[in-house]
This record gives structure tokens, sequence and C-alpha cells, in this order.
């Protein structure tokens, strides 16, 4: 045994002995620098607060006066509307477009209304040379002259009858002849009123013994013209398309939109709509639903929904490109942040930054779901309570990215 001893300590094992102890104090003293403790000393050290377990955290330090530009506010809940939305096309609402034709043929002599014309009802649109006009004229002029004839012969059987010169039966031919004038005469002036003709015209006709075969075409009802097809000299028929004029009231308009299958079931008649186009962007037009489709497209697998849009304003335009909303339920207390608040990552992944002292801003990546009138859902990644940048987001991202660590 001594003298194994004796043989570890000649000088060249000896020096052999001392490099080893050398090289492994080198290799324990790498270990701590380092920082790499075995898993139980890191299990410790987690335990007394020292030190993160798993990956670390990534945040931001400012000065006050950073800090001060931000916007800070805590994540809160809100209510979700939950709704459906499609695109489609304005158009003129059907129920109120009135093609206006001549109750009479003749040929058109004047024109007084051109397309995007406001006009009222009653309102003359264009008048008309009419020969049926002019017939019934005729007739009631003559019926008038025949009614005047047999009252005065009437008038004289009867003042002979009373002077002892005449008979019964003269006065009673005369009293039918003249019963039969006045029905005449109100056929004919019933005839000429419905060419448009006034009670004061009509008089003014038989007592002036002149015709007028101006036939007037009004507007039935109050509205924008949306086609004209009229013009003087053109001869015109009832009901021979297409109408000299056509008129819409457009105090509503029809939106009508393709929607896809799925939503069929939370569709029905009466809901309330919201619609925008882009001639006036974060304006909503009020309507609701007027008919909801019966039968599904074979090859797009969409359904027509009509929505009746109110537009006492006239501000929109049959063929604008439209969008609308449709509300279908609500769902409460849901945890969301403002829209600001979210930065989309280079990666596509969203984030919020979060802080406790308003000092040092930790960056948290969040799942999110609907956006609502300036809102976020959040779903995963933050809770009620917790204090978020609000605006000033972006800024946050941008110094990490900045920093040499980024």
């Amino acid at each position: 045994m001594n003298a194994w001893i004796k043989s570890l300590l000649a000088p060249p094992r000896l020096w052999f002995l001392l490099a080893m102890l050398c090289l492994l104090g080198v290799g324990g003293w790498f270990l701590l620098r380092s920082g790499a403790p075995g898993p139980a000393v890191s299990e410790k050290a987690a335990r007394q607060g020292r030190m993160p377990v798993g990956p670390a955290k990534v945040a931001v330090e400012l000065t006050e006066n950073q800090a001060s530009a931000l916007r800070i506010a805590q994540v809160g809940r809100t209510d979700f509307e939950l709704v459906t939305q499609s695109v489609g096309n304005i158009d003129f609402n059907q129920n109120m477009l009135v093609q206006v034709f001549t109750p009479y043929q003749g040929r058109i002599v004047s024109t007084a209304a051109n397309v995007g014309d406001r006009v009222l009802r009653g309102q003359l649109l264009f008048t008309v040379d009419s020969p049926d006009l002019l017939q019934a004229e005729n007739t009631l002029i003559a019926a008038a002259g025949v009614a005047v004839l047999q009252a005065r012969t009437l008038k004289r059987v009867i003042e002979n009858l009373r002077g002892g010169g005449g008979a019964q039966k003269d006065v009673d031919q005369a009293t039918s002849d003249e019963q039969a004038a006045e029905g005449a005469l109100r056929a004919a002036r019933d005839t000429v009123r419905l060419f448009g003709k006034t009670d004061e015209e009509i008089d003014r006709m038989i007592a002036e013994r002149r015709v007028d075969p101006i036939l007037v075409v009004r507007s039935p009802i109050a509205g924008t013209v949306t086609q004209r097809t009229a013009a003087p000299g053109l001869f015109i028929q009832p009901g021979n398309a297409p109408a000299p004029f056509t008129v819409a009231d457009t105090s509503t308009m029809w939106m009508v939109a393709n929607v896809v299958e799925a939503d069929s079931a939370a569709l029905h008649v009466g809901q309330p709509v919201k619609v925008q186009v882009a001639a006036f962007p974060g304006r909503d037009f009020d309507g609701e639903v007027a008919v909801v489709g019966a039968s599904v497209d074979m090859q797009t697998r969409r359904f027509m929904v009509r929505s009746e849009i109110k537009d006492p304003d006239g501000l929109l335009r049959a063929g604008m490109f439209a969008t609308f909303a449709i509300k279908v339920g609500e769902m409460a207390g849901i945890v969301a942040v403002p829209d600001a608040a979210v930065v989309r990552e280079g990666d596509g992944t969203m984030t919020l930054w979060v802080t406790s002292d308003r000092r040092r801003f930790e960056k948290r990546t969040v799942k999110i779901g609907l956006r609502r009138k300036g809102f976020v859902q959040v779903l995963d990644g933050a809770a009620p309570g917790e204090m978020i940048v609000t605006e000033g987001a972006v800024f946050l991202s941008n110094k990490l990215a900045a920093s040499p660590a980024g």
C-alpha cells in the first residue's frame, strides 16, 4: 500500500493529478458564471421568488415622460351584439314605383319634367293632343245645347197648356225629352271629367262653346322622375311600353342582398337593419327586413333578403353597392379591449401591453374574437381589471423592435 502511494506521488504522476484538479476547478467556475444551476437549485430559487421558471417575459421600461404620453385603462366587460352581415345593392322600392301612361292615345305636345326632377303629386308631367278628348268635348257641347233646347220646349208647352192652347200629352213628351237631355249632359260631363278636366273647365267649354283637346297627364305620386321616354311629337297609346314617365317614391328604398345559406335560420321579416354605402362612410341608414327568400340558389348556396330602407333625404341611389348588418342576438359580459390596444405583430400574432406600475410594460400574446363598435373581444390572454395600454401600444412595439435585445 505504501508503495502504491509512493508511486502516485512520483513527480510525473503528481503533476498529472494537479493538472486534472485544476481543470475540474475551472469547469466548475464557468458553470457558476453561466447561471445554469441544477434542477434542485432552480426549483428552490423559484419557490423563493428569486428566479423565474419558464420563458423570460418581454418587457419595456419607459421614463416618466414617455409613459405620460400613453393612455392606460383596465380590461373591462361589455355587451356585444351578434349580427349577420352581407353585401347587396340599393334599388327603388318597386311597390312605390309608378309608370305613368296616358289614359288615351294621342301625340305628345310638351313635357314638363326631366330625369332626376322631384315632382309633387298632381304635378304636370306632359300634355297630349288627344282626339278622344276632342270627341268627348264635342259630345259635351252638343249635349249641353240639347239640354237647353229641351228645357225651353218644356217651358213653352207648359205655358200653352195653362193658356188652354195645348195638350197634356205634349207636356209629358217634353218632360221626358228634357230629362233625357239632362241625363245625356251629365254623362258627357262625366266623360270629359275622366280626361282630367275640372268642373270649372267644363263649365267654361259649355259657356264659350270652345273645345280644348289638350290632355294633361299629372304625376300620381310625389317622388323622383327615374325614367323618361316622352318627347314632343311622339305618338303614344295607353299601356304600350315603355312608359312616357316613371316616378319613384324615394322616401324608402330597397336593399337586395344574397345571404349565405348558413344564416337562414337567424333571419326573419321585421328584423332591424343597418345599411351603409361607400358614398356616406360612417352613416347608418335604418330599415327592416321585408322579404326573406323562399329558396336557395343551387349554384351560390345563397338566398335573397330584401329590406326596406328609410331615406327621407333622398341620398341613396339605385344601383349603389351596400353592406348591411342584421342583429340576430346579444352576448353579455364579454371581456373586451379597445381596437387600438391590440397590435398585430409581423408573425400574425395579436399582442397587448400590460402594466402594473405604469413604468414597466409587458408584451402579452392574446387570442381575439369578435369586433364591435371599436372594441375587440379577448378570448385568452387578458383578464378583467388588468391595466393595459389603450393608446400608444404601437409605440411600445416599435421601441422593443428598435432595442438591441429586440
